[in-house]
């Protein structure tokens, strides 16, 4: 892999299916500030007997830089991330709107660049969002996971409208031993934290914050669960200070518990 060193995980059974070693893309939301997202998502795979990779080469996929209108720097990312990633066989990261950065915006990025070009589609097409390879790629829904809540899920923005996926992370929550999911009232609206939106438009942020916040509260949920972690840290942040206990977790961390050791 361009001769980027890798961590290697060995799977605890037999790979499932005759999957090849999936290769880890962690955001970097994950990596600085949540590491106990990407514990889980081992945990998952593990259970499930695949090996796994991890680059120690990779960085940020360059989503802000892009989404802040800095296109250079973003296709410097960009060309880092494929040269780090084009040799895996498949590479599953647990954030949406990563997935939506390497698949949707990186041709665009490189659309008068042709052999670029090229290697940026073809990095995008086995690139995969965590519950989309497992619904729609492993054909899994049954991860015998234990939760016991009252959860709701929120749709976020760039895994539902950009990916469209809705209802891979539904299937695999409803097979959660002991957890009730209950669908709260526009699960697919806006959180307001949109990268750097929420830091150039604080107002507008917040109160979408509060709406979120509003429906999870009549959802009569205990705990609310997402795939984009930038969204969690949103309603998480908003929700301490609005002094909700409510709990709030990646999906990744729902499906690791309670499996056997």
């Amino acid at each position: 892999m361009h001769n980027v060193p890798t961590r290697k995980f060995t799977a605890m059974k037999s790979p499932m299916h005759g999957q090849t070693t999936i290769t880890l893309f962690i955001p970097c939301l994950v990596d600085s500030l949540y590491p106990e997202v990407g514990e889980a998502l081992v945990r998952v795979f593990d259970r499930l007997g695949i090996a796994l990779a991890y680059p120690l080469g990779q960085t940020c996929c360059g989503q802000p830089a892009f989404n802040s209108g800095y296109r250079r720097e973003a296709a410097t990312l960009a060309r880092r991330f494929i040269e780090v990633f084009e040799d895996a066989g498949v590479v599953v990261c647990p954030s949406g709107s990563c997935v939506a950065m390497v698949r949707q915006h990186y041709p665009e990025l490189f659309r008068d660049d042709s052999a670029m070009l090229a290697r940026a589609i073809a990095v995008g097409e086995k690139t995969f969002e965590f519950t989309e390879y497992l619904v729609n790629v492993l054909d899994v829904i049954d991860l015998g996971a234990v939760f016991p809540a009252r959860a709701t899920y929120h749709d976020s923005c760039h895994l539902a409208r950009t990916l469209g996926i809705r209802e891979q992370p539904r299937q695999l929550l409803r097979r959660v031993r002991d957890l009730q999911l209950v669908e709260m009232e526009g699960a697919d609206t806006c959180c307001g934290f949109g990268g750097t939106f929420s830091v150039g438009y604080p107002e507008i942020s917040l109160a979408l914050a509060d709406e979120k916040i509003d429906a999870i509260v009549r959802s009569g949920a205990d705990t609310v669960v997402g795939c984009d972690i930038s969204c969690l840290m949103q309603i998480q942040g908003r929700m301490a200070r609005r002094n909700k206990n409510i709990r709030v977790l990646h999906i990744a961390q729902v499906l690791a518990a309670g499996e056997n050791p």
